[in-house]
């Protein structure tokens, strides 16, 4: 298995240290575009260069976290959304990409890359093709060679007779089993190179961080704007009407009991079906604030009896050793709430299934069902609303739903989980 590992290193090393080329094609074009930008040509070409920069930045984060297991965050500001179309937006674009700190750490990147990092990407290859040129030697080539020239080097050792052709054996093992150690440190250190230019700076960090709490306060407040609206318009039209309706009726007892004492009764039967009717829509309407099962029990067991008033058969997995802070507890609540029934209305699934645990600070939860697929996050659907409740912790929602299903929705909210109250 360690052998493959290092065979495997080694492949990609090779691989990777190709992509100098592509470095140094971009760092030439760009540095001549951005040179250009005062001849009024580079304000055209400036910007899908850096696009292409970033393209091929963003392609190395992806084989860092594929193929060695480093992340490399996205440090870019997103592109404004009221940009001018023609020339003068075209020169806000090129404005506005320059300004970007990133632009120039990737640009920088590209000066590394093809020099630091084409070397340790090259001597991640390198170790292996070169120990097995010692077999080659070994087996009868360093005879035309030597021939050819004299004595042949091989690393530190002349090659010039039978003799010492075969002493290139164990120097040849010596390098693939160096090879076998160092190929997958070196590639590992490649991406850590790159890490260190492409990763955002911490101040690039707070900054968005910062950009992104207003975002989500934006999203927060608009949310609890749109469930104060829904809490008044289900009290107007529910328990409020019927609140009225029976003191309406209760008004014509007074007058009907001494006239008409059967009609009386039978107002007063109708008053007390309101009044349970009532009571029933503000049980729901407070369970639908705050579900009493989840500030009792926590969100394991608040989620077992949400699955069992589903339609579709849920199963449910909940692993966790205690309990988020309130507000967190209760976002995962109705985000789990939203994605299921959305599920159950629109997947056309015939089962669910939800996991929920944590694990290095994250709360984790997975919604599978086996419906026919081609769920995606738009602007005005419920997934989009239980992506900005999350972004108000700071939490993601990713969807994986194919064409033909299944459908997984995974949601992560970085909490702490409480000493007590194991919610399993």
């Amino acid at each position: 298995m360690r052998a493959r590992g290092a065979l495997t290193a080694c492949a990609r090393g090779f691989a990777v240290s190709w992509l100098a080329l592509v470095s140094i094609t971009l760092s030439v074009l760009t540095i001549l575009s951005i040179s250009f930008i005062t001849l009024g040509i580079g304000v055209f070409t400036t910007p899908p260069l850096i696009r292409a920069v970033r393209a091929h930045a963003n392609h190395r984060r992806l084989l860092a976290a594929a193929w060695s297991g480093v992340r490399i965050q996205l440090p870019y500001r997103p592109l404004p959304d009221d940009r001018r179309s023609g020339v003068t937006g075209q020169v806000e674009l090129c404005t506005f990409l320059l300004k970007d700190p990133a632009t120039w750490r990737d640009l920088l990147w590209l000066q590394v890359d093809m020099t630091a990092g084409y070397a340790i990407a090259l001597l991640a290859f390198v170790f292996m093709p070169y120990g097995l040129e010692g077999f080659v030697l070994a087996a009868g080539v360093w005879q035309p060679i030597v021939d050819a020239g004299g004595t042949y080097w091989y690393a530190f050792l002349p090659i010039d007779s039978l003799g010492t052709a075969l002493l290139a054996v164990p120097v040849g093992v010596g390098f693939i089993a160096l090879g076998s150690v160092l190929s997958p440190v070196l590639l590992r250190g490649h991406f850590l190179l790159a890490r260190s230019f492409l990763d955002p700076t911490p101040h690039m960090a707070l900054e968005q961080r910062v950009r992104r709490l207003t975002e989500t306060r934006h999203d927060a407040v608009d949310t609890s704007a749109a469930e104060l609206r829904r809490i008044e318009r289900d009290l107007h039209d529910g328990a409020q009407a019927r609140l009225v309706a029976m003191g309406m009726s209760l008004g014509t007892v007074e007058a009907l009991i001494e006239k008409d004492p059967a009609k009386a009764r039978e107002l007063l039967a109708a008053a007390r079906t309101n009044s349970a009717e009532a009571l029933a829509e503000l049980r729901d309407l407070v369970r639908g604030i705050h579900p009493p099962v989840l500030a009792e029990r926590g969100l394991g067991d608040a989620v077992r009896a949400l699955a069992l008033r589903m339609a579709v058969p849920v199963e449910v997995d909940v692993d966790l050793t205690g309990r988020p802070d309130e507000p967190v507890e209760s976002a995962a609540y109705f985000a789990v709430s939203e994605v299921l029934t959305n599920a159950a209305k629109h997947a056309g699934a015939s089962r669910m299934w939800l996991d929920i645990h944590h694990q290095d600070g994250m709360l984790r939860i997975t919604v599978t069902d086996d419906g026919r697929g081609g769920a995606e996050i738009t602007p005005d659907g419920g997934l989009s609303g239980v992506e900005r409740r999350l972004g108000t912790f700071d939490g993601v929602l990713a969807v994986s739903s194919p064409p033909g299903g299944p459908t997984m929705v995974t949601m992560e909210i970085p909490c702490a989980l409480s000493a007590h109250g194991a919610a399993r």
